[in-house]
């Protein structure tokens, strides 16, 4: 048999499909082979995605289409897998982080006895999130694209029966939420946004009669020009495409849905943070990217409403990234401070994305840096969910205030986390800091000092609320009596992906001037080679500042310097406690509305839910009154009325004779011919 190349991506994502449909049919049989089984359709997915790294570096793309069908009598459709840079790069992330989640499931899902509801919607998930990622057009891509919604709604609910140890807010007298509610509330938010996504590629189909990406780009000038015969409409379709990734990744308005993601098992909090889930709408902005960029910046004619895309995500995305870890600032439930520390990591992505297109020679330094940050946070941030899942089993509570553990007797687990916590802030040499910096420069680049300053800032916050979570959870002020109560290593299964996370952390890191440069390199000759755009590029290496430093060395320092103000009031607020942080608290009355107004969300969740679910429940009572109500009237009582009325008034004239029968069939007949004749002269 000879290896057919053109069946490896369709093999990335049908592997984990047979993975789902193989737990259904061994939830019965011995536990091990399920899962051993399970897993295994993961690695080979991982596999089928290895496959296609070699590819990485022809700088090209590959449309290995393999099904078509028709609309209309002419037009014939093609699905296939697109093999690109974007693709491979993202296919390789999701594959990585899906089994090493999945193999960490194996111990933290054991004793739970609906395990193989999990394998299935899990390995679901990461088809779903391999297939969009894979695929060449946008109904294949849709597909996977509600796949992972729909998932998404599945394991967010994953606890549905409500039981009290599962329900996640508090602590008492806050509210809390339960986890059948916080999965629909995934579900509805993520809907609207894919309501709006498909509304924009409908939009874009009916002026360019292709789904598919390559084509699109391919044909744009021809399409963009019919298009902006209609003032307005690119706008439109830039204003409804853009909504889908945001709802997606959780980025402002659409945001409030994350945070109540975390009522799933601490393993789906890691699959919808770090390798699926978020990060398909950070793909779906860079993959119809180029499209946009052409109508900016195409020298023969450029549309100025195509901006609109950028700007919505660039403006977005350095608004949540602030807003984002502003929350996690005082979370008190760990997997929420990371939800929220998700929200604000998505937000660098979405900026560098944003200020790709916002200067005509920003479009590499901008997807190099969004791509290069989305593979370390990837990494990152799965090692963070997995070690807080270690955690709260070891502490017996989702509040960072009585976790209180030891990190002597839990030193493995206090390396890896804080490893990766360290890479989240943006420390020398870990791999966070070269991705953050790179986004940095890709604003500075584009010329958006504005959204620059907001990501230089939003340093200082990050670096803040990681240090607080980090002490709060292994540098307590009582370690002793924590050390009795609370703490015990985890070991085997549980520690191995950390180990591995952990140290492609630290490797990345010391290897990421040389990465980046790989990334840009493969991104600068894609676009500028094989996609042919009008613009790319930009200075790089990065010119020198005022004629003394290369500009990614300033900013560099200035990142650093960012960190450096941030962690000296961290460490002395929750390391060495020299400074008690409630009393400083207590003592000012503009921090104490301050952190009221960041505990509530910036009161937006409450916007929303006096507005939309209180409002929809004051409809409640009109709608049954004077909708459902008079609706109920007609067809349950005016209609069976009217037929008993009719049926009285023709019973009288049956008679049983039958002369007047014949007499009224006739009469009958008459108006019949009658009203023939009539409409014949008409």
């Amino acid at each position: 048999m000879i290896w057919n190349p053109d069946i490896v991506p369709w093999l990335c994502w049908i592997f984990p499909v047979l993975g789902a449909i193989s737990s259904l049919i061994l939830g019965r049989a011995h536990r091990k082979i399920r899962d051993i089984t399970v897993v295994s359709f993961s690695f080979l997915a991982l596999l089928m995605a290895l496959f296609m790294l070699p590819d990485l570096f022809n700088y090209s793309y590959t449309d290995r289409q393999a099904v078509w069908f028709s609309i209309g009598s002419n037009k014939v459709v093609g699905l296939g897998m697109l093999i690109d840079p974007l693709s491979i790069i993202l296919a390789n992330v999701v594959a990585f982080l899906g089994l090493l989640i999945l193999v960490y499931s194996v111990k933290y899902m054991e004793k739970d006895p609906n395990v193989t509801r999990y394998w299935f919607f899990t390995s679901l998930f990461m088809s779903g999130m391999l297939l969009l990622v894979l695929a060449d057009n946008f109904i294949l891509f849709f597909i996977g694209w509600k796949i992972v919604g729909l998932c998404s709604f599945a394991l967010i609910s994953y606890y549905y029966s409500d039981e009290k140890e599962y329900w996640i807010g508090g602590p008492s007298p806050f509210p809390f939420s339960k986890p059948s509610r916080c999965g629909l509330k995934a579900l509805l938010v993520t809907s609207f946004g894919d309501i709006a996504l498909l509304g924009g590629i409908l939009i874009i189909y009916s002026y360019a009669h292709t789904f598919n990406f390559i084509e699109l780009l391919q044909t744009a000038g021809s399409w963009l020009a019919l298009m902006a015969q209609n003032p307005g409409v690119l706008t439109l379709a830039s204003v409804l495409i853009v909504v889908g990734p945001l709802a997606k990744s959780a980025q402002f308005p659409f945001h409030e849905w994350l945070p109540e993601a975390m009522a799933g098992p601490t393993p789906v909090s890691a699959l919808i943070h770090a390798a699926t889930m978020v990060k398909s709408g950070v793909y779906l902005v860079a993959r119809i990217l180029p499209i946009f960029f052409f109508a900016c910046w195409n020298p023969g004619a450029n549309y100025p409403e195509a901006l609109t895309f950028f700007i919505i995500v660039a403006v977005v995305g350095a608004f949540t990234a602030f807003m984002g870890g502003t929350q996690a600032l005082v979370s008190l439930e760990l997997k929420k401070a990371l939800a929220y520390s998700t929200m604000s990591v998505i937000g660098y992505m979405m900026l560098a994305l944003g200020a790709a297109g916002l200067s005509p020679g920003a479009l590499v330094d901008g997807v190099a840096s969004g791509i290069f940050h989305l593979i370390n946070h990837g990494i990152f941030k799965a090692s963070l969910f997995l070690c807080a899942g270690i955690v709260i089993h070891a502490s017996g509570s989702i509040y960072l205030s009585e976790m209180k553990l030891s990190k002597n007797k839990m030193r493995l687990t206090w390396i890896f986390m804080w490893t990766a916590a360290l890479s989240l802030i943006g420390v020398p040499p870990l791999s966070g800091f070269w991705s953050k910096d790179e986004v940095l420069l890709s604003c500075w680049q584009s010329g958006q000092y504005a959204l620059f300053t907001v990501a230089l800032i939003t340093i200082i916050i990050t670096t803040l609320y990681v240090v607080r979570f980090m002490g709060m959870i292994f540098h307590s002020k009582a370690p002793e009596h924590a050390e009795e109560k609370h703490g015990e290593e985890r070991s085997g299964l549980f520690l191995v992906p950390l180990g591995l996370l952990s140290f492609l952390t630290v490797a990345i890191g010391l290897a990421g001037p040389w990465i980046n440069n790989i990334i840009h390199e493969i991104f600068s000759r894609y676009y500028l080679e094989s996609l042919k755009l009008p613009v790319v590029g930009g200075t790089y290496p990065p010119s020198p500042v005022s004629g003394v430093l290369p500009v990614d060395i300033f900013l560099a320092l200035d990142s650093i310097l960012m960190v450096l103000i941030g962690i000296v009031p961290a460490h002395r607020l929750f390391i060495s406690h020299k400074t008690s942080s409630e009393t400083l608290i207590n003592n000012h009355k503009s921090l104490k509305s301050l952190q009221k107004f960041m505990w509530n969300r910036w009161y937006i969740d409450a916007f929303y839910n006096r507005v939309f679910v209180n409002g929809m429940l004051l409809l409640r009572n009109p709608l049954v009154r004077y909708v459902e109500g008079s609706i109920d009237h007609v067809f349950n009582v005016s209609v069976p009325s009217s037929f008993q009325a009719g049926h009285k008034a023709l019973k009288k004239i049956q008679t049983g004779i039958l002369s007047v029968n014949m007499l009224l069939m006739m009469a009958f007949m008459v108006a019949v011919l009658f009203i023939l004749w009539w409409l014949r002269v008409l």
